[in-house]
């Protein structure tokens, strides 16, 4: 049996996977779908959802939910931004965007904070410092009385008592910043579209394998024929291929680092593994692709069979990364001037 608190978390989850603002209107149309699974309301948006694509505020109208609800609260690796230019010359999208911005002003403010904090704490140091020294002069003097001895110490415990509660405040600042900085520094690597590394973590990855004994290899995966997909069913369905893709990808290859590296162009970082091994692990990952059926949101009109070619090289002894992207791209060439839907390795 559903009790109000669970039923109030699903709702809440519900809310927060699909980045919908908690008001009352988006409220009560998960409550109807979350209430009845099997009515139509709930089939028709799990049909839509399906794939992990997130519910839309269009899709909620469409439904037959409320139009004035709010629309969905942006978030840095949103799965269906809106039509842009072409996938191989993606800009991110205005969620990703605004989050970046909003991350960037939360910084600068911190720092701000924390910054008036050092100021303030190095004036009541200062302060404090020549105090103590004032306390100790007139210590110092024969003629000083037990009342006066008695004042001169509760001022200085005073004083440091207001020094350790800014040395807090500042200390508390100080995690603060530190955690949005990481926070700005994780947001700087990932990719907004698909949520996986983009080529600014892949190359700080790729540059640690040169310092490492284990074996590398690397795979450049391009998905065939991707430009019927954005031309025949639209670039908004193109980037909903592409993030299952990359999701399916991050699955297969777990342990392994999956990049974003373009457009359709995906990168599989690979350690630890024989040749053999890498290129097996491909190939699963290939099959997974291909086995997979996508379908138009909209529609319902199946997408048709996805599949990447993919180069396979592994990383020699006076490689660069300019050699080796270098030799994982001629062999992705040649698997796609072979026909597509397959992948060349080196070995």
């Amino acid at each position: 049996m559903t009790t109000p608190a669970s039923l109030y978390e699903r709702i809440g989850k519900f809310l927060e996977d699909h980045r919908l603002s908690p008001d009352p209107a988006h409220y009560a149309f998960v409550h109807a779908i979350l209430t009845n699974p099997k009515g139509s309301l709930a089939r028709a948006v799990e049909s839509l959802i399906d794939g992990g694509v997130r519910l839309h505020q269009d899709d909620i109208v469409r439904l037959g939910g409320p139009v004035g609800a709010s629309r969905p609260m942006p978030e840095p690796d949103a799965t269906e931004p809106a039509v842009r230019e072409s996938a191989a010359d993606r800009v991110a999208p205005p969620e990703a965007e605004a989050r970046s911005d909003a991350l960037a002003e939360q910084t600068e403010n911190q720092v701000t904070a924390f910054m008036s904090v050092m100021r303030t704490f190095q004036e009541d140091t200062s302060a404090f410092g020549a105090n103590l020294a004032r306390n100790v002069a007139e210590m110092n003097r024969e003629e000083i009385d037990l009342p006066t001895l008695a004042t001169l110490t509760g001022e200085m415990l005073e004083r440091i008592h207001a020094t350790e509660q800014r040395l807090e405040q500042a200390t508390a600042e100080a995690d603060t910043l530190r955690e949005k900085l990481a926070e700005a520094r994780a947001t700087a690597r990932r990719d907004p579209l698909t949520g996986l590394a983009n080529r600014l973590a892949f190359s700080e990855a790729l540059g640690q394998c040169f310092q490492m004994s284990d074996s590398c290899h690397l795979a450049l995966c391009d998905v065939d024929r991707f430009k019927r997909i954005n031309d025949e069913l639209g670039h908004a369905t193109g980037d909903r291929v592409l993030h299952s893709i990359g999701k399916i990808l991050a699955e297969e290859c777990q342990g392994h680092l999956v990049c974003r590296h373009g457009g359709e162009e995906f990168a599989i970082l690979m350690s630890g593994l024989t040749a053999r091994q890498a290129a097996a692990l491909v190939e699963r990952a290939r099959d997974a692709v291909r086995n997979r059926r996508m379908r138009v949101r909209e529609t319902g009109e199946p997408v048709g069979e996805v599949t990447f070619s993919a180069g396979i090289t592994t990383l020699n002894p006076g490689d660069t990364q300019e050699t080796l992207f270098a030799r994982a791209d001629a062999l992705l060439y040649r698997a796609k001037k072979e026909g597509r839907d397959r992948a060349c390795n080196d070995a």
